[in-house]
């Protein structure tokens, strides 16, 4: 009968594969991610969609007449929406993903901030906005992984 308890408490228990905090905010932000990139594609939410090149600050498209676009920039937001699904299949894996992820966009704000757009090598065409918004992404994909990752803890224990 011994066996037979071990089981059932070894089905009852929770795993990293079940619907965790982190997973679920993984999904979230790859749905996020997955929404602007294609948006980023569809004219009259992006102004100037004519314009839209394929790289560079040659592109003069704008996702919601703020954030610069291309078709590289928005193919980066689909694939980043795509890890986003794909790194939520354990809650260990969506919680790097969340929190290197924030901090590539972190980092891809400095950047941003730092550059002279018109003599640097600039491939994805960014802007004050995009700066501004790649911070706030930053940030909060790094503070929901915490905040996740907390709940996770709470709930099924570390992993």
């Amino acid at each position: 009968m011994q066996g037979m308890d071990d089981r059932a408490a070894v089905a009852a228990a929770p795993t990293t594969h079940g619907p965790s905090p982190l997973r679920t905010a993984a999904r979230l932000v790859g749905a996020v991610f997955l929404i602007v990139g294609v948006l980023g594609f569809v004219p009259g939410i992006t102004v100037g969609h004519e314009h839209l090149r394929f790289a560079g600050v040659e592109s003069e498209a704008f996702l919601l007449g703020l954030f610069q676009v291309s078709v590289l920039h928005n193919s980066l937001h689909l694939l980043y929406g795509i890890a986003g699904f794909i790194f939520a299949s354990t809650a260990s894996a969506a919680h790097k993903y969340l929190i290197l992820g924030g901090m590539g966009y972190l980092i891809l704000a400095i950047i941003g901030m730092s550059w002279n757009f018109n003599r640097d090598p600039n491939f994805i065409p960014v802007n004050g906005w995009d700066d501004a918004l790649h911070t706030v992404l930053g940030i909060g994909m790094i503070g929901l992984g915490y905040l996740a990752y907390r709940k996770h803890r709470s709930v099924y224990g570390p992993f």
